[in-house]
């Protein structure tokens, strides 16, 4: 018997705004130095938002979303700021 297996895709899971948070929280946590680990759960938060909303709502065009939060880009920080900032999330630091 062979087994089948489907892709995960964590936008799926991310119904609310809490969940969207924590999801966010942990991806930080398990980022370690790897930024494109951050710009990907970003993707994953603004895919599950609407990918298009999350782009007018951060003034840049939904291709730049994309190519920004692909996991695969090196987006410039004030856009991260912007795109946290239009998912109605912000950005905390604590003590390691």
């Amino acid at each position: 018997m062979t087994e089948q297996f489907s892709q995960w895709d964590p936008a799926e899971y991310l119904k609310t705004e809490e969940d969207m948070a924590e999801y966010l929280n942990a991806c930080i946590d398990e980022a370690g130095d790897d930024p494109a680990f951050i710009a990907k759960a970003l993707g994953n938060i603004a895919k599950a938002r609407g990918m298009t909303q999350v782009a007018k709502d951060a003034g840049v065009s939904r291709e730049s979303l994309y190519r920004a939060l692909s996991g695969n880009g090196n987006p410039e920080f004030g856009t991260i700021l912007k795109v946290v900032r239009a998912l109605g999330l912000r950005l905390h630091s604590t003590t390691a």
